[in-house]
Formats: structure tokens, C-alpha cells, sequence
């Protein structure tokens, strides 16, 4: 089936990345080291970077427009979050911390979290993150792991903490923001007495930073480790892949408890001296749609699970407001479907451009650029310094549209530099000279990747592969589906059958006849073998704070095996 194309437009904005083949033949990642501040000795520190290399000619500009749960709303300035951050790191040099320490933190998308996690990394101690949806074992699971010494919360959140607090021997401190109690550090109170002025430690490219727990499909949530030199690559990427300019009002939906509101929440933008717009309440269309207008955003960073609630709101909600401030859109966290990419240029007039990536790579590999055209439902091309390839089981090159293991050449500056105390699982991730994602992929003529799903959810059908990504893009044309997830479910006469599991659009019910006609949408639309056997219907679909579907978690159910780690679920 020929991909639907979407041809460049004419730019509000000259795009920063011009000419993305000539720049990615003539790439080296000593040409962007220069993008970064950098101290003697060749040392360097991602939050300097992000924040206090601007104050000096910048510190009047907004970096932070706040908006809360209750509507509140706070702005900071370059200056104000560069000093608050200094003020914090003293907080945590008196409490003893030490370059190296872990350091987590545990609070919603309040500007607390922000401020104190630039505050430890200017200690050169490591900073770690936790969704506010965490319950008591995914905190012990996290705290337990890496050792952490201090832990930030809230009086809300530490209710949670308090019921693993004994199992947490080397927990020494918890500082609490807002209402500290005996024997808790009071954030308010050591803030305020706290010098706004801090030496930021200057550390080695290769020391690290911050981590971050992700879930595989069996076991313990693994501790992700990157570097200071981390922030070269997040820094190029949301200046070429995110287009980033020096006016642009910038929204990233995620949160920093997963990895791209880290890489591209704090660090990315921040590093390109862009304002950044973060909400600290939950999804609604209304909501989101209003801080579009009133931010007047013009570059917009999402979810796909997202995108499909705004989709599934209807068209009419987003007439209501003015979104013309828009000119660039991006998404991430799992793949695009076509779908939500028509819908982008049919609202709001401009395509959703997606990007592949992991907490394990730190940054974008993967991207559709803004001088590209879209091939919708591809991944896009690789970044300039990444070489991407796709292979066999023994980590040998597969031809172009061959299905394969995506894998990676190693040696970007991003990529993870450690699983915390777990160097065999570390070692796993690497076969020959490549990475291996744990994706499955295929590669076109013209250098796109497409994906296919994760290497133990592809299904195989009567002798036939189908990636449930595929499946589930079709599903969600049809007009009384707003989300599907598929999963391979075993069956004795074709090995695996293919099963649906799907939210209805409001106005539609389920019935037998509703069932069959999905069922010949997808054949028509598909194949005879890739469509789904069995329909499940359901009100809502478990997935992960950064919008992924957990079909794992769908097939251990369907299956009654165990569920696994459940820790960064989180429906919208």
C-alpha cells in the first residue's frame, strides 16, 4: 500500500534545519559542541546551561508560565529560576549531599519540582523523578534501587512515602514544600534563608546527572542513568526537530517523571531560551484547548493518546477557540497513526509531527523534520549523528522493507550511561556494534523507518506477521472508535489470533453488528488475516503516564498471567 504523503507548506518561520540530507551526510557532533557553554577543562553542567548562561543578557525573559490544577497561575523569569534553583542547591549542599548522591523527587508539575531538580544537578549530585501517581511500592521500588538520600514531596504525597518509610534505609531526609512537619525539612523555610548565589559544579561530560525507573515487560523497573553530556543532543534536537526559535511560546505536555518532560520540559527548551508553558492539572479539551489560545503556543508537543481525546471531543469544541498562534506540532510516546495526523491538518490547519525515541537514548533519533515531507505513520529519518539500521536476530543488516530488530550505532551524546547496579542488563541492550531497541521496524526505499510494534508484541497469524500498530491505526478510522489496543492471543489453529480491545465515540454502543462491521473495516482496509477475531469493548484502556497503551498488561489479563509492574500507569 503506497504511504499517504504530506508535502512541506509554505513556513510561518524559517525552519532552523534547512536542508536536512546535506546536513545529515555532512554531520559530526563536534560541529554542535559549540551550541553549549562550556567551563576549562572541557567540563560543562546541563542545568547551567539550561537556565544561568542566560541570565546575563536574557534575565528579564519569561522561561516559566505556570498554570495550576486550581487555575492559579505564576511566571519566572530566567533570572528567578536561576536563582531560586541556586538558593535550593545550597539547601541540599547543608543537608549534606555530596556530588554523586541520588536525590529524588516526588511532586506534581508544580514549579517546586523544576526548580529544585536544576537546583541538585547544579550540585553534580544526581537527580531522579517520580509521577505523582506512584504508589507506595512503585516509591519503594525507586527509592530502594538507587539508594536515594533526600527526597522531595508534598504534605499530600508523603502520606504515600510514610507507609514504605521503614523499608528505605538510606532515606535520610525528606523535604517537604509546603507544610513540613517535625522531623521534615521545611522547603519554605530553607529556602528562604538560602543565599541566591551558588558555584555550579563543573562536571565531566560522562558524570552523571539524572535517572529515570522504566518498565520492561517482566521484572523491576530499571534505573536509567544519563549524563551531562546529555544535554548537547537534547539541546540540537529541540532546536532542529522541535524547530525551536528564540520567540516561540512552548508547550510539552509531559510530565518530568517521564523522560521527555525532562529532555524536553527543562533541558531542550530551556538550553534554546524558549518559554515554556507547563499545566500541572489534568487533561481536558476545554482546558487545553483554552491554554493554547490564551499562551498563544506556537510550538506544541504531545501525546498521541492525547491527540485522540481531542480528536474524540469533536471538531465543533475546538472551533470555539483561536488556535492560529500554532505554527509547529509534534508528538511522542508512541507512534502516530495516520488519523490523528489528518485530523491535525484538518483543525488546526498544520500537520503532528512524529519522533521516535526511549528513556534509554535520552533524545530524539528518530524524526519527521519541518522541511520534510510526512510519509503518514512513518517514524521519519534519523537525526544528523545517528545511524540507524535495521536487523536480524544475530545483529546482521536486513535489505530495505524487510521487518527486523531497530538498532542504532552507539556513541550519541545522549544515550543512557548506565542501568543503575544492574551492569548484565546494561550489557543486554547491546549485539555486535549496534543498540537494540527492542522495537521492531522496517526501512523504505527513501530512508524512512516505519514501526512495527515491540519485538515481543508482534503477532504471528497463519504463518503471517502483523504489528499491532498497523491494526490499531486502521481501528481508529473507523468512526465510532476513539482508542484501540491489539494483542496476539493464542489460538490452535493459526497460531495466534488477532484481538481487539476498543473505546467507543460517544453516541455509539456496543452490539454484534457494530462488532461485524469493524471487522470488515479493517479487512477492506487491511488484509484477510489482519483483522481482529475478537472485539472487546471496553470504557477505558490501561495505559502508561506517557500515553502508551499497555498491550502487555491487555494480553496478561486476557491470558490470566501476572500483570507486572503497574507503576507508570495512569489512564487520561
Amino acid at each position: 500500500m503506497a504511504a499517504e504523503i504530506i508535502e512541506k507548506k509554505e513556513f510561518m518561520v524559517k525552519p532552523n534545519l534547512e536542508n536536512y540530507e546535506q546536513t545529515y551526510k555532512n554531520f559530526k557532533w563536534d560541529d554542535v559542541r559549540g551550541e553549549i557553554d562550556w567551563f576549562e577543562g572541557g567540563k560543562l553542567n546541563v542545568a547551567y546551561n539550561a537556565i544561568d548562561r542566560h541570565v546575563k543578557n536574557y534575565g528579564d525573559k519569561i522561561a516559566l508560565f505556570w498554570i495550576g490544577a486550581d487555575d492559579s497561575t505564576k511566571q519566572y523569569t530566567f533570572r528567578e529560576i536561576s536563582h531560586l534553583s541556586n538558593k535550593f542547591a545550597n539547601v541540599v549542599r547543608k543537608l549534606g549531599v555530596k556530588k554523586g548522591d541520588r536525590i529524588f523527587i516526588f511532586l506534581p508539575r508544580i514549579p517546586e519540582l523544576y526548580i529544585s531538580f536544576l537546583g541538585i544537578v547544579k550540585t553534580g549530585a544526581i537527580a531522579g523523578t517520580m509521577f505523582s501517581a506512584f504508589g507506595p511500592s512503585a516509591i519503594k521500588d525507586r527509592l530502594l534501587d538507587s539508594g536515594a538520600k533526600i527526597l522531595i514531596t508534598n504534605s499530600e504525597l508523603k502520606k504515600r512515602v510514610y507507609e514504605v518509610r521503614n523499608e528505605l534505609p538510606e532515606l535520610e531526609k525528606i523535604v517537604v514544600v509546603d507544610n513540613a512537619e517535625k522531623d521534615e525539612i521545611s522547603y519554605n523555610d530553607e529556602m528562604e534563608r538560602a543565599s541566591p548565589e551558588f558555584d555550579v559544579e563543573r562536571m565531566s561530560p560522562d558524570e552523571y546527572a539524572f535517572m529515570l525507573y522504566t518498565s520492561g515487560t517482566t521484572g523491576k523497573p530499571k534505573g536509567v542513568v544519563h549524563a551531562h553530556s546529555a544535554v548537547i543532543h537534547e539541546h540540537i534536537t529541540a532546536k532542529w526537530v522541535l524547530d525551536l526559535h528564540d520567540d516561540d511560546i512552548y508547550w510539552c505536555t509531559a510530565d518530568p517523571g517521564w523522560v521527555t518532560g525532562i529532555s524536553y520540559n527543562i533541558i531542550g527548551p530551556w538550553s534554546n531560551r524558549v518559554s515554556s508553558v507547563v499545566y500541572e492539572g489534568r487533561f481536558s479539551p476545554e482546558k487545553w484547548y483554552s491554554i493554547l489560545e490564551k499562551y498563544n503556543v506556537t510550538v506544541w508537543y504531545t501525546a498521541p493518546t492525547a491527540i485522540r481525546m481531542l480528536m474524540s471531543a469533536g471538531d465543533e469544541l475546538s472551533k470555539k477557540y483561536d488556535l492560529s498562534s500554532l505554527r509547529y506540532m509534534c508528538s511522542v510516546g508512541e507512534p502516530l497513526n495516520p488519523e490523528a495526523i489528518r485530523w491535525g491538518m484538518k483543525v488546526m490547519g498544520l500537520p503532528f509531527h512524529d519522533n521516535w525515541w526511549q528513556t534509554e537514548t535520552g533524545g530524539i533519533l528518530i524524526a519527521n523534520y519541518p522541511t520534510m515531507p510526512i510519509r503518514l505513520g512513518s517514524m521519519g529519518k534519523p537525526f544528523p549523528g545517528i545511524t540507524a539500521g535495521i536487523v536480524d536476530e544475530d545483529g546482521n543488516p536486513l535489505p530495505n522493507g524487510e521487518e527486523g530488530n531497530l538498532a542504532i550505532i552507539p556513541g550519541w551524546p545522549s544515550m543512557m550511561k548506565e542501568i543503575w547496579k544492574n551492569p548484565k542488563k546494561y550489557g543486554e541492550y547491546f549485539k555486535k556494534e549496534w543498540y537494540i531497541t527492542g522495537d521492531r521496524a522496517r526501512r523504505d526505499n527513501d530512508g524512512y523507518f516505519w514501526f512495527v510494534g515491540r519485538a515481543d508484541d508482534v503477532i504471528k497469524t497463519a504463518g503471517e506477521r502483523v504489528g499491532p500498530f498497523e491494526v490499531e491505526s486502521i481501528l481508529i478510522e473507523h468512526p465510532a472508535i476513539v482508542e484501540a489496543g491489539v494483542i496476539g492471543k493464542p489460538d490452535p489453529l493459526r497460531g495466534e489470533i488477532i484481538k481487539a480491545f476498543i473505546t467507543l465515540r460517544k453516541g455509539f454502543t456496543p452490539s454484534p453488528e457494530l462488532e461485524e462491521d469493524i471487522k470488515s473495516f479493517v479487512k477492506k482496509k487491511l488484509a484477510g488475516h489482519a483483522y481482529p477475531r475478537e472485539i472487546e469493548f471496553r470504557t477505558n484502556l490501561p495505559k502508561t503516564r506517557s500515553g502508551k497503551i499497555m498491550r502487555r498488561m491487555l494480553k496478561a489479563q486476557e491470558l490470566g498471567l501476572p500483570i507486572g509492574d503497574t507503576s507508570t500507569l495512569e489512564d487520561y
